[in-house]
């Protein structure tokens, strides 16, 4: 089985809205998912989060056909009650990255992919940036 990789929104939206520097790594990642070398997981939330941004900067239609194409690519975990429930009990100060982190364990991910690590400290789920995880395969 692949590995399973939970997509932060910020990771994301660096991918869909090509956001340099931080484009190419997660490029590099998604490609990884196209060719089926790992599965990239991603919340419902995430979607909601980046529709809006992209849409803002690129119109709705671009946002709508952009997640369509990335769609393709990923799985979209299951956002629950006991995700909330755990999510409003953790001692993860933003609640959204809770929900985040959460979805990634019931989602029996192996690392979270974010660039804000520092939102994520002391948990049991490895947390690493798209560069950091690229250089861990080699």
């Amino acid at each position: 089985m692949s590995k399973r990789i939970f997509i932060d929104t910020n990771v994301m939206l660096d991918f869909l809205g090509e956001r340099v520097p931080f484009y190419e790594a997660i490029a590099k990642i998604a490609t990884l998912a196209e060719k089926s070398e790992l599965t990239m997981v991603v919340s419902p939330i995430s979607f909601a989060t980046v529709n809006y941004f992209l849409s803002k900067f690129e119109g709705s239609k671009t946002a709508i056909e952009k997640l369509r194409k990335f769609k393709i690519l990923c799985e979209i975990c299951t956002l629950n009650e006991q995700t909330i429930e755990k999510g409003l009990n953790a001692s993860i100060k933003d609640f959204e990255d809770a929900l985040q982190y959460f979805s990634a364990t019931e989602s029996q991910c192996e690392i979270l992919l974010t660039r804000n690590g520092k939102d994520f400290k002391k948990l049991l789920l490895p947390v690493m940036t798209p560069d950091e995880f690229l250089k861990s395969l080699m």
